[in-house]
């Protein structure tokens, strides 16, 4: 496969930014990796925490159930009184429920108020063993009675918890509006690309046209060369420069699609390419019928058609055949395969071809196909794409056209 040629310094950029994504995402998931495994570490501190706090209320319930003296009004105010964000409920020697911290409607009765605190200490359960609370006789030492504390993680540990997930959630949002901006200031970039070139071209090729307009009219008038057939052929080329010339000219501009017969259209690219392309060359056109339209914008569509033909003749080099076949589809649609018997397209390098730059030959900067896929999708709202590909047989491109 030929070398390709050097491109300038920003499309390179453009084009070869894979690692620079890697590198991106690699650095990100560093950043997330850490957010995630220092929250851990401080989701498993306040979880230590908030069991010892609980622990220690359950100890504190115990001791007031076992005892009558003055410290129960200290307990009662500095310990059980001050769990104001752990949730708790524990169930009485009498099977009684108490709970702290638990939202509940005070206007509920008590019947649907214990349906609801069942239901929420075996939801506790799947969370956390519930700590047992063991009543002994302080003279005898006999068991009499067991009760047991269940909890839930506070809301400020619930938020903690879910904090990196939130944290990561809008990175992700925010990275992905960051793509989305720099693909969009990208294309920017390169339409302001395609316009300026474009426009520049049509201009620069103004005054040489005028002035081989003029010399072809010196020369029809010239009785050596009048009947050569020279001039013929020179005010073909004219035309065909003229042609060149409005195509430029369109790009940058929405151009106004009309019902064109697409079956003429390829005749007439055909036609002009035939004698100026090696005579073992040969192009076919087929068709089911000669009536097939769509709406197009003439000279655009030509010269796509053009683009892929002469992207054919490169690839077969000095002999081959170029078949278009020309399909009207379901949906109102209008279907053109151009294919080859060149060289083929590996099916790695697929995503590649419409891309700025992207060539095989050893001059040419690789913008025949980028600007194709423009005039195609953006003026024509249509499809451009490889359909079929292998090495050393061929390659088929397809183009979908909206049908009039």
């Amino acid at each position: 496969m030929a070398k390709k040629n050097q491109l300038p310094a920003s499309m390179d950029f453009y084009r070869d930014n894979t690692k620079l994504k890697w590198i991106i995402l690699a650095v990100s998931v560093l950043i997330s990796a850490g957010s995630i495994y220092y929250t851990s570490i401080l989701v498993n501190q306040l979880k230590e925490r908030e069991k010892q706090q609980v622990e220690l209320f359950a100890k504190a319930l115990e001791y007031t159930l076992m005892n009558d003296d003055g410290n129960i009004v200290f307990i009662t105010d500095e310990i059980l009184f001050k769990n104001k964000s752990v949730p708790v409920i524990w169930l009485t020697k009498d099977n009684e429920y108490q709970y702290a911290n638990i939202d509940i409607n005070p206007g509920w009765p008590q019947e649907r108020k214990n349906e609801f605190l069942r239901k929420e200490i075996n939801r506790m359960k799947e969370s956390y063993d519930p700590i047992e609370i063991v009543l002994r006789d302080d003279s005898t030492g006999e068991v009499f009675g067991k009760q047991y504390v269940y909890y839930e993680n506070s809301f400020l540990l619930t938020q903690l918890i879910a904090f990196p997930y939130i944290q990561l959630s809008v990175l992700a949002i925010f990275g992905f509006i960051s793509y989305l901006a720099f693909n969009y200031s990208r294309t920017a970039e390169q339409n302001q690309v395609w316009v300026g070139l474009a426009k520049e071209t049509a201009h620069q090729l103004g005054t040489p046209l005028s002035s081989l307009m003029a010399w072809v009219e010196v020369l029809r008038d010239d009785p050596d060369i009048k009947n050569k057939g020279i001039v013929d052929e020179l005010d073909k080329d004219i035309r065909k420069l003229r042609v060149v010339t409005e195509r430029f000219s369109s790009i940058g501009s929405t151009p106004v699609l009309k019902d064109e017969n697409v079956f003429h259209l390829v005749n007439n690219v055909v036609g002009y390419l035939q004698p100026r392309v090696s005579s073992k060359i040969n192009f076919e056109v087929y068709t089911l019928s000669e009536k097939i339209h769509a709406k197009v914008h003439a000279p655009l569509f030509e010269w796509v058609i053009e683009n892929l033909c002469k992207n054919s003749v490169d690839a077969m080099g000095s002999t081959g055949t170029i078949a278009i076949k020309i399909l009207r589809g379901s949906d109102r649609k209008v279907f053109v395969d151009i294919s080859d018997t060149g060289k083929g397209i590996p099916k790695t390098m697929f995503p590649n071809v419409f891309k700025p730059g992207f060539t095989t030959k050893k001059r040419g900067w690789g913008l025949g196909l980028a600007l194709a896929k423009r005039i195609i999708e953006m003026y024509h709202e249509g499809k451009i794409f490889v359909k079929s590909s292998e090495e050393n047989q061929g390659t088929t491109f397809r183009i979908e056209l909206k049908s009039s």
